[in-house]
């Protein structure tokens, strides 16, 4: 009866808590608002507005900042769902959902697919018209990922898009139980996906900066997501060849430049194939793809097996 008994709790144990415990492939979306997402919501197939391909993907979206400000960096994991775009908000425990969408849910759906038993983690902050270099124009009135940047005053003197980031990664990473399932999870950092350079190729000077400054700002964000003796991919997003774009030909080739030098990066480029909405964003089809496009890069990255 004791035999019996104990192996009755044994059996209790290997199949209670403890077992819940879950390891998430960690991704991070970062850049400017191409990043945020202009796609439509009501444009997006019926597999898709009812989250089809997202079961096991959580999303922790972090509130936009502005330089010079304290740090935000709120947002909560909760199950993706259609509505991460621009002008998402986020209490702290409660989402605003937005109208648009940007490249995570194909990128879901299509790593998903790659890795079906996996569970999935997206943290998520960027802000529309950001540059890296902090000498760029739109960093007075959008901001700058620059970390070196010591405006503003008081409590916001010195900080920046990289410092927003960084806070909305400790209110991620101070939430261990990304499932609510009573146990905390695993984070393993698997990837970081930048869509940006478009506010820094209107100025000659700034754009010939961008591929050291880009190079920088890849590393301190693979530390920062717990990098270890293994690089953490990147994939970078081209910026289209648009006219608006004044110095766009100097960003491109520096993005270029940055993945050929790297060793662990991809370059997407199936932007220029993109229709727009308005002359700075993708339509609706192109976000739908660009998330398809950069999941294939990591998934190719990872297969290469390159340090």
């Amino acid at each position: 009866m004791r035999t019996t008994i104990l192996l009755s709790l044994l059996a209790l144990l290997a199949t209670g808590p403890s077992t819940r415990a879950k390891e998430f492939r960690l991704y991070y979306l970062g850049g400017q608002s191409n990043m945020d997402g202009y796609g439509k919501v009501s444009e997006l197939p019926e597999d898709l507005k009812a989250g089809k391909g997202c079961e096991g993907v959580h999303m922790f979206h972090g509130n936009m900042g502005l330089d010079g400000k304290k740090p935000d960096g709120r947002g909560a994991w909760m199950q993706l769902k259609p509505g991460h775009g621009r002008n998402f908000k986020s209490d702290g425990s409660r989402h605003s959902y937005s109208d648009r969408f940007g490249l995570e849910l194909t990128l879901a759906r299509t790593l998903k697919k790659q890795y079906p038993g996996a569970h999935i983690a997206f943290i998520k902050y960027s802000r529309g018209g950001t540059a890296i270099d902090s000498k760029a124009g739109a960093q007075k009135r959008f901001g700058a990922w620059d970390p070196d940047w010591n405006g503003g005053e008081g409590e916001g003197r010195g900080i920046n898009q990289y410092d927003h980031f960084q806070a909305t990664l400790k209110h991620a990473f101070a939430d261990k139980d990304l499932d609510d399932d009573g146990e905390s999870d695993t984070l393993v950092p698997s990837g970081i996906f930048w869509m940006q350079g478009e506010s820094d190729a209107d100025s000659e000077e700034v754009a010939r900066r961008y591929e050291s400054n880009l190079g920088e700002l890849m590393n301190l964000i693979r530390k920062d997501l717990g990098e270890t003796d293994k690089k953490i991919p990147v994939v970078i997003g081209r910026i289209t060849n648009w006219k608006v774009w004044k110095f766009g030909g100097i960003v491109r080739e520096a993005q270029a430049s940055f993945v050929r030098k790297d060793g662990r990066a991809a370059l997407v480029t199936s932007t220029d194939s993109y229709k727009n909405s308005d002359p700075w964003h993708y339509d609706t089809a192109g976000y739908l793809d660009l998330g398809g496009q950069f999941a294939k890069a990591v998934i190719s990255l990872e297969k290469s097996g390159k340090k």
